[in-house]
């Protein structure tokens, strides 16, 4: 039935409401595409995957753009954005190590890292002491490492060129990064909830 009440400020205002939710569209999409990019190297399309790796890394300048730009941040986007990131970037590794393309170790070492931290900050909230994560440079560093070596090893697939001593310089830095970032995460957790 029609609503012959609307004004017609509503389709104004819904796009407005759109438009205030785009950043977080987007990290929706996102996050959706890790999914898709783990079908794509199960069934060894490499130029996919790495096509659907480097529109997620466009999508995420894009999200940030906007939210900084038309100050369309928001709670949820601060949780979302990071998440889609994590989830896409630990299926893209979890993935590889199980087809043999990574060493398993490294896969579960990131994973681990991130699943730690989701436990204590859980954990942290569950005991009424909830520690606001605040990315530190080593973190950031970490980010970098971990997207630059999926984005290599992607590429280095679909592409066909193999560069074996590069792969083993870029996880040898994931997994010191991994490490490293994971301990001061950890260490700031611990002094947190000691006081």
């Amino acid at each position: 039935m029609l609503d012959v009440s609307a004004t017609g400020d509503e389709p104004r205002m819904n796009t407005a409401r759109l438009f205030a939710q785009l950043p977080n569209l987007i990290s929706l999409a996102r996050l959706l595409m890790a999914p898709l990019a783990v079908n794509m190297i199960l069934s060894q399309r490499f130029v996919a995957a790495f096509a659907i790796f480097l529109v997620a890394g466009v999508s995420d300048g894009i999200d940030g753009y906007l939210a900084k730009r038309f100050r369309l941040t928001s709670e949820l986007g601060a949780h979302l954005d990071p998440l889609a990131d994590k989830v896409l970037l630990d299926a893209i590794y979890v993935t590889l190590a199980a087809i043999s393309q990574l060493p398993t170790w490294l896969a579960i070492l990131i994973v681990s890292r991130d699943l730690l931290i989701l436990g204590a900050v859980a954990v942290s909230w569950r005991l009424g002491k909830p520690i606001a994560i605040r990315p530190a440079l080593l973190s950031k560093v970490n980010t970098a490492v971990q997207i630059a070596f999926a984005a290599f090893l992607l590429g280095s697939r679909a592409f066909g060129f193999e560069a074996p001593l590069a792969q083993d310089v870029f996880g040898g830095l994931a997994a010191a990064s991994t490490l490293g970032s994971g301990a001061v995460y950890i260490g700031q957790w611990l002094d947190h909830m000691g006081h």
